[in-house]
Order: structure tokens, then sequence, then C-alpha cells
């Protein structure tokens, strides 16, 4: 069992096991034995959906009395090794370097804006009060893939954050698509979300790049059920056959494949977004993993090599120091690509190489913005590195 601290700068700020989500204690003792007598100030784990994040949870607490458990299951884990699948990956962050705060947002289906925006201000204050002497800290959060509130969530979130960037992910089912849980409190739960925050004396960068650029081919939402995230039509007319029109498929030949190789994209705040499709109903309506309305205009994108892309993003991470971790939610489209392209040991040396552990998601969160086939997360430095 590795963890990520071996050849890492001496502090130790993040350390990770990994193992068989079949045999989770392996792993979470694993993660226990690698800190010593060093406390932590928080615990996160991705946990494949192959296993019970139930069972995850509860033994996870009686390991850590104590200290604050989070956690999701995944579409996918990156281990110290790369991509993986059917495991459970354990972080744990070092006392000596953050100190965290968490907290459960249960019934998103029933989301109070005001008390999330109340929730990220009572919790940010409280780390002040404790660390006044760090000025570094974000937030991290880590939400139910199915319940679709992750936009609404984001944005009342944003109000009470104030200048402390986010970044997060939705939780998986791998491709199934039934059901989703997020870890928090000794429990798992699902039509919830777990929002922490950290404040560190690591200098730290929140981050988002894909390997998209716009094109010149835009098509109009002219039908649309908001709510279940589901367009009938666009540019009047049915919306998979006029999607498949667009790419040069037959409609019959949409797949996530597909899907994951020509996204569509949204233009907020002069920055492109993309708005993942998930699949065709039977009547021919497409579902998208984010927010879709009438009127909405889309643009095909256009992607450049994966891996290429992936090694320069995170070579620039490392321009001024080079980082002793990378959290990262990494998009399960993204992973479907790679799969497609056999590239997936090419990538996983790239993420090992590079010290980036998370998982893959049903989305991901940046700042007041849900967004999909896009790789969010943050990296930490040394203390003693300069800003990055």
């Amino acid at each position: 069992m590795r963890t990520l601290s071996q050849g890492l700068a001496s502090t130790g700020a993040v350390r990770a096991a990994h193992g068989s989500v079949f045999e989770p204690a392996a792993a979470l003792r694993a993660l226990d034995a690698s800190r010593g007598a060093e406390d932590l100030a928080l615990v996160a784990l991705f946990v494949s959906p192959e296993g019970d994040p139930r069972a995850v949870a509860a033994l996870a607490a009686g390991i850590f009395p104590g200290i604050p458990v989070i956690g999701c299951t995944t579409a996918g884990e990156i281990s110290p090794e790369g991509y993986t699948e059917n495991e459970i990956v354990a972080l744990g962050f070092s006392a000596r370097r953050f100190v965290a705060r968490t907290a459960l947002i249960p019934d998103l289906s029933r989301l109070d804006a005001a008390a999330a925006a109340e929730l990220a201000v009572r919790l940010r204050a409280d780390l002040g009060r404790e660390r006044p002497d760090w000025d570094r800290e974000f937030a991290w959060l880590l939400t139910d893939g199915l319940a679709r509130r992750e936009d609404q969530l984001v944005s009342a979130l944003r109000l009470g954050l104030g200048s402390a960037p986010l970044f997060g992910g939705s939780a998986g089912d791998g491709l199934d698509f039934r059901r989703t849980a997020v870890i928090a409190e000794g429990a798992a739960h699902d039509d919830a979300a777990v929002l922490t925050i950290l404040r560190t004396s690591c200098p730290i960068r929140v981050f988002k790049f894909d390997n998209f650029t716009p094109t010149a081919v835009k098509m109009v939402v002219t039908e649309a059920d908001p709510e279940r995230r589901v367009v009938r039509e666009l540019n009047g007319e049915p919306a998979a056959m006029e999607y498949a029109r667009l790419v040069g498929k037959d409609p019959g030949q949409l797949s996530p494949f597909t899907f994951a190789a020509h996204p569509v994209v949204v233009t907020v705040g002069g920055q492109h977004h993309v708005r993942a499709l998930q699949k065709v109903e039977p009547n021919g309506d497409l579902t998208f993993f984010s927010a879709i309305d009438e009127g909405l205009v889309l643009t095909l994108a256009e992607a450049s090599d994966i891996a290429g892309h992936l090694r320069g993003a995170l070579a620039g991470l490392s321009r001024t120091a080079r980082p002793e971790a990378i959290i990262g939610c990494d998009c399960i489209l993204r992973r479907l690509q790679v799969e497609e392209l056999q590239r997936g040991r090419e990538m996983s040396r790239i993420l090992a190489e590079h010290r980036v552990v998370g998982f893959n998601t049903y989305g991901e969160q940046f700042h007041s913005v849900h967004v999909n086939q896009t790789f969010t997360g943050v990296a930490i430095y040394p203390p003693e590195a300069e800003e990055a």
C-alpha cells in the first residue's frame, strides 16, 4: 500500500492510500498507519459504487474517531498510480497544515438557498477564529450526482463564500446512473451534499480546465424541461436528430462516446463551459448533466489531444513550484474518451507523475458554475513555496 507522501516534501501535507473496495479496511488502516503520531484535520474517501458506502462510512468513523470524514461514490477513482476501478482512495490532511470544517446539506430536492449561504458564512467564520494567522482557504463540495441541484447549490454557496474559491465534483455510480451517495457524519446520504472549507498554511491554487475549443456551429434550445435537464427540440427540430445531424452521425449511433467526442458549450462571462449530454431518451429527447433551458445557445466544440492537454495543464500548475498534491475531480466523459482512444495507461502515468488523486464525477463545480467534461481541483504547494 503506497502513500502519496512517499517521495514528496517532508511536510506530508496530504497523505493517501488505496486498495480494493471489497476490503476497505486495508486502505483505511494504511492511511491511519502512514500518519504515525500526527493528527489529521480531515479524511476524504472516494469509494467505487461496487462497494458499500454506508459500511465504509461507519468503518472510517471507527478508525478515525474525532476526525471529520467526508467522501462520495464515484464513476472511477484516481489513485496515486493513476486511473483505477473498484477501489477506495483515502486521503488524510495534516493538522499541522490544515484546519477544516464540514457540514452536511440534506434534502437537496428542497434546497434552502439562504440557509446554504448562511452555512458557508458560518464555516468560514469558525475557521477564521481558529487560525487567524492563516489566510489561504478554499471550499470543496461533494454532492449527489443524481439530485440535479448542483447549479442552484453552487449559486447559493457563492453568496456565502465571499473570496474563498470553490471546486467540487458530483458523486457517481459508474455508468449505471441509479444511485449515488455522499459521506458525512459517519453515514452515507443521498439527495445531499457535503461542504468542506479548509484553511491552510500551504499555498494553494484552485483550477479548472478542459481540452475543448468552440466552433462556429451553434444550436438553440427551442423546447426543454429544465427541471429534468431534458431538451426536446434544438433549432426547432427533434433534439437527438438535430444534434446527430450537426455532428455527422446517425441518431441511432449516438452514445456516451459520441457525447464525449462532440460536446456542446455555453459562454458565461467570456469563458466557455461544457454542458455535457448524458443520454438519448427513447422518444428522441436529450438529457444533459447540467442546467438547460429554452432559448439557451449551445455551441459545438472540438477537442484537442486529451493527454497532451492534460500534460500541459498540469505542468502549468508546476510553473513556479511543484505541488505536493493535486486533488482532482475529473468528469466521467473525459475518462470515457480516454478509454475509447485506448490511452488509459498514458493518462495514468501523467496523473501519477503530477501527484493527482481524486475521482471521476457526474459533474464538476468551479466557483459559482456547475460544468461538465472538465477537470477541476486544487493544487497544494509546500509551505515555503511562493504563491502559485
